[in-house]
């Protein structure tokens, strides 16, 4: 049976016309490449070589090399792609993020990622925490990083970190003014916005203002523009007032309840692909340094 070991050996030295600069390359003494071509040749029942020198081949070595020598390629490559993929330096990744953490948290550590591993493609949507976990269960992304559902869904929950969340006014607001944490009987008149967040809080006060809100929006950028315009205030994380619009402040709230909790979300059940799991593990490594930047806290704490 003819050895693909001894097929290499015949393609490297007609690569480098010389059986020395084979053996090197090959990692092998040049009498054992030599004595590989020799039971080669017996095997096939003719020379490839015309002569010792191993510069010129028969028509037997041509036919070999025009057959062999593209299946190595393509064996060579093939190795190499599912070794890639393997380790997690390719592979297509679709994250869907909450947008403050898609904009905040995620750049530099996809900067890093990407540099690392040039061959992988990577997709991030930017939605609100229900989406998020909708798309996870479709199947239309591969990891989630957002608030879980209060009950089991079908997704499994690994704990992030914790967010404050802060209350969110026009600055010519009469609370914009104070300068102690808002307790919840000093927003009972408050036109409260609504939005996606709020649906994790449970106190009853909140549900008695949450009850009165005629307003509900669940993209970021036009919420904050609704309250920019004084048509009400709202509640959003501290991570997603970062960069407010003129004219728009925030003033924390007193009550120690009011967090935001954030996990990497992945279906239940489903082994995370090998590209996954690489970005898993740069985002853990990553998120000590993150949560001291932007102030927010183990998932714990």
């Amino acid at each position: 049976m003819i050895r693909t070991e001894a097929l290499r050996a015949f393609v490297t030295v007609t690569e480098h016309g010389n059986i020395r600069d084979a053996a090197e390359i090959l990692c092998r003494t040049q009498s054992a490449v030599s004595m590989t071509l020799k039971q080669l040749e017996a095997e096939l029942g003719g020379p490839l070589f015309e002569s010792d020198r191993k510069s010129k081949l028969t028509d037997l070595g041509t036919f070999v090399l025009d057959v062999v020598g593209p299946l190595l390629r393509d064996h060579d490559r093939a190795l190499e792609l599912i070794t890639g993929y393997a380790r997690g330096y390719s592979g297509r990744l679709r994250i869907a993020a909450v947008p403050s953490v898609a904009a905040l948290i995620l750049p530099a550590i996809l900067k890093s990622f990407v540099e690392a591993r040039p061959e992988a493609e990577i997709d991030l949507y930017d939605t609100d925490s229900a989406s998020v976990r909708e798309m996870l269960l479709r199947g239309d992304t591969d990891l989630g990083l957002a608030s879980p559902a209060a009950e089991p869904d079908g997704l499994r929950a690994i704990p992030l970190f914790t967010d404050a969340l802060v209350f969110v006014c026009n600055a010519a607001h009469p609370l914009a003014a104070e300068t102690r944490p808002l307790a919840w009987h000093q927003l009972s008149g408050e036109r409260l916005i609504l939005n996606e967040t709020l649906s994790a809080l449970s106190t009853p006060e909140f549900k008695t203002l949450a009850a009165r809100a005629r307003l509900s929006v669940r993209n970021l950028t036009s919420l904050l523009a609704m309250v920019q315009a004084d048509a009400g205030d709202t509640i959003l994380p501290g991570l997603a007032t970062r960069a407010l619009p003129d004219g728009v402040v925030t003033r924390p709230l007193a009550d120690a309840a009011c967090l935001r909790r954030v996990s990497l979300l992945v279906r239940d059940g489903r082994t995370p692909s090998p590209v996954a799991a690489a970005f898993i593990d740069m985002l853990c490594d990553a998120l000590p340094d993150m949560a001291q930047r932007f102030g927010l806290r183990e998932p714990w704490s």
